[in-house]
């Protein structure tokens, strides 16, 4: 989830130096960086249950999955942090701290409202117009949704998943990501009003 801007235009070199002095992660799109902020329990905790199940299925293949810690290029002004994301093969670096990504074949996102519209337009745009990437979920902490953009040639696919019983089928990374997983200990009575 990005927060409002720094204000100022920044080279990459700066804004790299920045995230380095600061330990923080900051978005770069167009010259301008923009924190990441913090999570919640449900967030974290929706993620973690999503690298779990992703990773013991993909254990035996030459992908897999890791936390948002990477960044990805997009372009040549823009970077942007996913929640997590799988690499296939070696992956595409860009720096020798393998830390900027150019080639992710799945990226997620856990929205929140602040972060909701931004993870469903621009974000969404930005991840599908990489080559590499496959699929693009988003996921709801608030209730049990899961919105999967997936690559089909050179069309994208959207469709939604609800159902606790309902598994994703990723069938470029053979796996199959069960919702009951996904949401697994996720309280969404706290939800209700």
């Amino acid at each position: 989830m990005a927060s409002n801007p720094i204000r100022r235009k920044w080279t990459f070199e700066e804004y790299v130096q920045h995230e380095q002095d600061t330990g923080i992660k900051h978005e770069f799109i167009n010259g301008e960086i923009y924190a990441m902020t913090g999570g919640t329990h449900k967030h974290s905790l929706i993620i973690a249950n999503a690298i779990t199940e992703i990773g013991l299925q993909l254990r035996g293949s030459d992908c897999r999955i890791t936390s948002g810690d990477l960044r990805v290029q997009i372009d040549e002004d823009t970077y942007i942090y996913p929640d997590f994301l799988v690499i296939c093969g070696n992956g595409d670096f860009t720096d020798d701290g393998e830390v900027t990504l150019k080639d992710p074949k799945l990226v997620a996102e856990v929205v929140s409202e602040s972060s909701q519209k931004y993870d469903t337009g621009l974000k969404s745009e930005y991840y599908r117009s990489l080559d590499s990437v496959e699929y693009y979920l988003i996921i709801h902490q608030k209730r049990m949704l899961v919105q999967v953009f997936s690559r089909d040639g050179d069309a994208w696919r959207y469709k939604d998943y609800k159902l606790e019983q309902e598994d994703i089928p990723l069938k470029a990374i053979n796996v199959d990501l069960p919702l009951s997983e996904i949401y697994r200990s996720v309280n969404f009575e706290s939800d209700e009003e």
